[in-house]
C-alpha cells in the first residue's frame, strides 16, 4: 500500500445520495484486495498537497473516525528477509551438523531456533494484514468510505481515516433509534407567570456568570424530537446534510459500525475490540473539530470549550454543559453537570463550616474544661505515657491541644452533623432533579440502553470453550461462559480482596508501631527540642506516612482490581465497568479511610489502665489518647490526607504526569521548541490527535469525587472545614479536568447515557453511612457525651466546673508492673505516689480498687442511647426531605406531557395527508398525471 491509497466502497447509485460524492461515482473494476491510487483519479488534488482539517484529500468528506496501524516493510523486501533467515537457518543446521561430526564446540553464533522464531513472527504480520485486508472489505461492503495514508512524517505508523456517506449515516441512525430534532417547534414555559419572571430576573442577575457559547436563538423554544426514520424524512429539516448529524453522532454511527463488522474468514467474530487487543490496529479515535491556540486557529466548538470552560481565567463561570454534551457526548455532559452541582451545593456547606469553626475560635476562652487543664494552680499529676522511657508528667502540658480540640469539639459540632446529613439528601434530590431536566432538555427521556455487543475476551474464552466440547455438545445449542467456568476467577478474586485489605490492615498497625516506637525514642532522646514537642512531631510524621502508602497502594489496588476483572471474564463493557468500580471502590475505600477509622473508633478504647496495660507483640503498649480525646488527632488525620491525595494525587499528577510525558517526547525528538512548533504545523488533524494521550474512562475522575464525598461526609463532625477544601479543590478540578478533556486526551466516543449509573448508588450508600459513622464519632469520639452527662447529673452547681477532675482516676506508682516504672521517677522534681490517668475507675480507697466506676457505665448508656437517637432521628428528616421533594420537576412533567400530545398530532396530520393523497389519487382519471402535494415529499436517502 502506498501513501494516500483510498477505496470506493460502494456503486455508483448509493454513491449519488452523498452530498460530495456525484463526481466520483462509478463501480470499481477492482478486486477486493486491490485499492485505486488516488492520483489516478484526482491528479489536481494529490499534487497540490495535503489540506489542513478534518476532511480526505479531496477537500470535502469529512473523516469521521481514524484506525492507526504499523506500517510494514514492502513484499518484495519481506521476501528477502524470509529467503534469507531460511538460507540462515540452512547454514546454522549445516555447520552444527558438521561441527557434531568432526567432535569439536559449536561456533557462537545466532541461534537456529530464534531465527525461526522470527520467522514466524513475519508470518504473524502477514496474518494481522490478512485480517486488517479483510476488514476494510467488509466496511467497504456496509458502506463506508476509506481512506489510507502511510506518510513519513510519523514513521511506521499507518492512518486509515473513514468517512460515512449520508446513506450510512441515516440507517444507522435509524438503527441506533437516535432522536434527532422535527420541524415542529414549540414554546417551552419555564412554570406560571410568576416562576418565569423570576427565573428571568435570575437569569439577568447571573449573566455575567453564563459562558459565551450558547446560540442566539430564543431560550424558550425546541424542536419536537422523534426517533430518526427513513421513511419519515419529511419530518425532519435536511435542507443543510452537511450540519444535521454533528461531529459526535457520525463519531459514534461510524464506531458502531466498526464494532459490529466481523472477520469471519480469520476465525473472528469480534470487530474493532478484538482486533485493537490483537494488535492489528494500534489506535481508533474521532477527531477533534480544529485546533484551539495559533492565529490560524479557526472558530471550532474546541476553542470556544477551550476558551469559555478549560481556562483557568473563568474558574467563575457556570460550565457549558449543552456544549460540552453536544461535543463529548451524554455521558460524559452528565459527569460534568453532576460535578457542577456536587460543587455548588459545597457553597453552604462550607459556608456553615466555616461558621461552625469560627464558633469554637471565638467560644474556646471561655470553655470551661480548657481552662482548667491551663491552669497552673491545678497541679495534676500524670501517669507516665509509655514504659520506663517516659516519666510522670503535668497536665498543664496539654494545654495546647485541649484548646485547638475545643475548635473542632463543641455543641456546635452536633448541629454540623445534622445539617451535613441534610444536605446530603438535598444534594441527592437536587441532582435526580437536574438530571431530569437534562433528559428532557438532551431527549434522553424515552431512553433505554441497549444490550451491549460482546466484549474480544468474552468472545475469545467462548471460541475455546467451543472447541474444547465441539464433539460434546450439539451444534445449534448456544455455548456461552456460566458461574462454574467462572468459579475459579471468583474465588481467586474474593481471595486475592481479602488478603489486601489484610494488607490495608497490617500497613496501619505497621504506622501503628511507628508511633510507639518513635515517642519512646524521643522520650528516651537527650535533645531538649525533640522532647518538648514529641505529640506535634508523632502526630505529623505518621499522618504524612499513612498519606505516602495510601497514593502508593492507591495505584497498586486500582491493577489489582483490573486484573481481577479480567479473570472474571465479562460479557459486556458495561458489566466490566460495574464490576471494575466495585472491586476498585472497595479497596481504595478501605486504603483511604482505615486510618480514620481507627483512630476515630479504636485508639484508647483497648488499652488497660497504669499496672495493668494491654501490650501487642511483645512490650509494645496499646496508644493512649491525648486528655482532650482522639478527635484532634482524627482531624489532624484527616486534613492530611485530604489535602494530600487533592493536591498530589488528584491535581499534581495530572498535571505533572502529561508534562513529563510530553517534555520526554521532545527530548526524544531531538528538536528545539521552534522546530516542533513548526513540525506541528505540517501535521494533520489526524496526525496531531495521534500525539494526544487515550481516554482511559470516567471512572477515575468519578472514584476521586466518590472518595471525598465519603470524606466530606463521613467524619465531618470532626473537621468541619472539609467542605470547604472540596469546594477550593473542586473549583481546580473542574478547570483541569475541562483542559484534559480538551487539549491532552484525544476525542472520546460519544456515549448516550441518561444517568449516572451506579455511583450514584454509592453516593446514596455513603449518605446513609455517614449519619451512623457521624453519630458515632459524637459519642464515642468527643466529649460530647461525658460533658453532658456531668453536667446534668454530677455538676454540683449545673456548670462545667470540675470536669476533669471527674474525668481522671487515681492510681498508686507502687502497683506498677515490674520492669515498667520511670527509670527517672525524680523527673517533676520530687517524689510521686499518686498520679492520675484519664478513666472512670473506682478509686483507690473503695472496695474495688481500679474496677470500673458506675460513671462508665451511666456514661456509656448515654452514649448508645445518642447513636440510637441521632440516627433515627437524622434519617427520618432525610426521609422526609426526600418525600417533600418531587424527583421530576413539575414544568418538566408538564413539558413531557405536551411533547407527547404534540407528537401524537404530527402524526395525526401526517396520517391526514396520507390519507388526502389515496384519495386524490383515486379520484384523478388514467390519463391524468398524478401529482403529490410538495410538502409532503419525502426525501430520499
Amino acid at each position: 500500500m502506498r501513501r494516500n491509497d483510498y477505496y470506493i466502497p460502494v456503486s455508483g447509485e448509493e454513491k449519488a445520495a452523498d452530498f460530495g460524492n456525484t463526481k466520483d461515482g462509478g463501480v470499481s473494476k477492482y478486486s477486493k484486495y486491490d485499492s485505486i491510487p488516488l492520483n489516478s483519479l484526482k491528479s489536481d488534488e494529490a499534487a497540490s498537497g495535503p489540506k489542513q482539517g478534518p476532511t480526505f484529500q479531496d477537500g470535502q468528506r469529512r473523516v469521521d473516525y481514524v484506525l492507526t496501524y504499523h506500517v510494514q516493510k514492502p513484499q518484495s523486501v519481506r521476501r528477502k528477509t524470509s529467503r534469507f533467515a531460511d538460507y540462515r537457518i540452512l547454514r546454522s543446521l549445516r555447520r552444527s551438523l558438521s561441527t557434531m561430526r568432526s567432535g569439536g564446540t559449536p561456533p557462537s553464533k545466532e541461534d537456529p531456533e530464534i531465527a525461526a522464531h522470527k520467522h514466524r513472527l513475519d508470518y504473524h504480520e502477514d496474518d494481522k494484514r490478512f485480517r486488517q485486508t479483510e476488514f476494510e472489505d467488509n466496511l467497504r461492503e456496509v458502506g463506508l468510505e476509506l481512506e489510507k495514508d502511510e506518510g513519513n512524517k510519523i514513521p511506521g505508523i499507518g492512518f486509515l481515516k473513514i468517512h460515512a456517506p449520508w446513506n450510512v449515516l441515516c440507517r444507522e441512525a435509524e438503527f441506533m433509534k437516535l432522536k434527532m430534532p422535527t420541524k415542529k417547534v414549540y414554546e417551552v414555559k419555564q412554570g406560571s407567570n410568576v416562576v418565569e419572571r423570576i427565573n428571568l430576573f435570575i437569569h439577568k442577575v447571573t449573566a455575567p456568570l453564563h459562558p459565551k457559547v450558547e446560540p442566539n436563538r430564543p431560550q424558550n423554544v425546541k424542536h419536537l424530537s422523534h426517533p430518526f426514520s427513513r421513511e419519515k424524512q419529511h419530518l425532519f429539516d435536511l435542507s443543510d446534510r452537511a450540519s444535521f448529524f454533528d461531529s459526535k453522532t457520525r463519531a459514534s454511527i461510524v464506531y458502531e459500525v466498526l464494532k459490529r463488522t466481523r472477520c469471519t474468514k480469520a476465525k473472528y467474530t469480534m470487530g474493532i475490540t478484538s482486533l485493537l487487543g490483537n494488535g492489528v490496529y494500534t489506535a481508533a479515535y474521532p477527531l477533534h473539530d480544529g485546533d484551539v491556540d495559533g492565529m490560524g486557529a479557526e472558530a471550532n466548538d474546541r476553542k470556544i470549550l477551550y476558551e469559555e470552560w478549560a481556562s483557568y481565567s473563568v474558574f467563575y463561570k457556570y460550565q457549558p454543559i449543552g456544549l460540552i454534551r453536544k461535543y463529548f457526548g451524554e455521558k460524559i455532559g452528565l459527569y460534568f453537570a453532576w460535578l457542577g452541582v456536587y460543587t455548588q451545593m459545597l457553597i453552604p456547606a462550607a459556608i456553615v463550616g466555616v461558621i461552625v469553626f469560627l464558633y469554637g475560635c471565638a467560644t474556646v476562652d471561655n470553655d470551661i474544661p480548657s481552662m482548667e487543664i491551663c491552669d497552673p494552680r491545678n497541679n495534676i499529676t500524670m501517669c507516665p505515657l509509655c514504659d520506663r522511657a517516659c516519666s510522670y508528667w503535668k497536665l498543664k502540658t496539654a494545654c495546647g491541644t485541649a484548646r485547638a480540640s475545643h475548635l473542632f469539639d463543641n455543641p456546635a459540632t452536633v448541629f454540623f452533623s445534622i445539617f451535613m446529613a441534610l444536605w446530603a439528601t438535598m444534594f441527592m434530590e437536587h441532582w435526580k432533579r437536574r438530571q431530569m431536566r437534562l433528559n428532557y432538555i438532551w431527549d434522553l427521556t424515552g431512553f433505554e440502553e441497549e444490550e451491549d455487543h460482546h466484549r474480544a475476551e468474552y468472545e475469545i474464552q467462548v471460541m475455546q470453550k467451543t472447541l474444547k466440547k465441539q464433539d460434546m455438545s450439539p451444534k445449534d445449542k448456544k455455548v456461552k461462559l456460566t458461574c462454574t467456568d467462572r468459579a475459579p476467577a471468583y474465588m481467586m478474586g474474593l481471595f486475592i480482596m481479602l488478603f489486601m485489605i489484610g494488607v490495608t490492615f497490617a500497613v496501619v498497625f505497621g504506622v501503628i508501631l511507628y508511633r510507639i516506637s518513635i515517642r519512646a525514642a524521643l522520650h528516651m532522646s537527650s535533645n531538649p527540642t525533640a522532647r518538648s514537642n514529641i505529640r506535634a512531631t508523632v502526630k505529623g510524621t505518621a499522618a504524612v506516612i499513612n498519606l505516602v502508602i495510601i497514593i502508593i497502594m492507591d495505584e497498586v489496588y486500582g491493577a489489582v482490581a483490573r486484573w481481577l476483572t479480567l479473570l472474571e471474564v465479562p460479557k459486556t463493557d458495561k458489566s466490566f465497568e460495574e464490576r471494575l468500580i466495585i472491586k476498585t471502590f472497595v479497596l481504595k475505600f478501605a486504603n483511604a479511610f482505615s486510618p480514620i477509622v481507627y483512630l476515630a473508633f479504636f485508639r484508647g478504647r483497648m488499652v488497660g489502665r497504669p499496672g495493668d496495660y494491654v501490650y501487642v507483640i511483645g512490650s509494645y503498649r496499646m496508644e493512649e489518647c491525648a486528655h482532650a480525646g482522639c478527635l484532634m488527632e482524627l482531624c489532624i488525620q484527616l486534613c492530611i490526607t485530604m489535602l494530600g491525595k487533592q493536591l498530589i494525587q488528584n491535581n499534581l499528577f495530572e498535571i505533572g504526569i502529561p508534562k513529563i510525558k510530553k517534555l520526554i517526547r521532545r527530548r526524544k525528538s531531538d528538536m528545539d521548541s521552534q522546530q516542533q512548533e513548526d513540525y506541528n504545523m505540517t501535521l494533520e488533524r489526524h496526525e496531531k490527535d495521534h500525539f494526544l494521550g487515550p481516554f482511559v474512562g470516567l471512572s477515575p475522575e468519578y472514584m476521586e469525587m466518590i472518595i471525598q464525598f465519603g470524606m466530606v461526609t463521613l467524619f465531618v463532625a470532626s473537621f468541619p472545614l472539609a467542605p470547604l477544601f472540596a469546594l477550593l479543590n473542586n473549583i481546580i478540578e473542574i478547570r483541569l479536568d475541562a483542559k484534559k478533556f480538551v487539549t491532552e486526551v484525544r476525542r472520546p466516543i460519544a456515549a448516550r447515557a441518561k444517568d449516572i449509573g451506579i455511583w450514584y448508588n454509592l453516593l446514596r450508600g455513603l449518605s446513609k453511612v455517614a449519619v451512623i459513622v457521624n453519630a458515632f464519632v459524637i459519642s464515642f469520639t468527643s466529649d460530647f457525651i461525658p460533658r453532658l452527662v456531668y453536667q446534668y447529673m454530677y455538676s454540683p452547681d449545673g456548670s462545667m466546673h470540675g470536669f476533669v477532675n471527674h474525668t481522671l482516676s487515681y492510681f498508686n506508682v507502687s502497683d506498677f508492673q515490674p520492669g515498667t516504672a520511670p527509670l527517672q521517677p525524680m523527673h517533676l522534681g520530687y517524689e510521686v505516689q499518686i498520679c492520675r490517668y484519664k478513666d472512670y475507675r473506682e478509686t483507690l480507697w473503695s472496695n474495688t480498687p481500679y474496677d470500673l466506676s458506675k460513671e462508665f457505665w451511666a456514661i456509656l448508656a448515654c452514649r448508645l442511647a445518642f447513636v440510637i437517637v441521632f440516627q433515627n432521628v437524622v434519617m427520618l428528616m432525610s426521609d422526609f426531605v426526600d418525600w417533600l421533594i418531587p424527583d421530576i420537576p413539575k414544568d418538566i412533567s408538564l413539558q413531557i406531557h405536551k411533547e407527547k400530545i404534540l407528537m401524537v398530532e404530527l402524526f395525526m396530520k401526517e396520517e391526514e395527508g396520507k390519507k388526502l393523497l389515496r384519495d386524490n389519487h383515486t379520484n384523478q382519471s388514467p390519463f391524468q398525471p398524478r401529482s403529490r402535494p410538495a410538502s409532503h415529499t419525502p426525501s430520499k436517502c
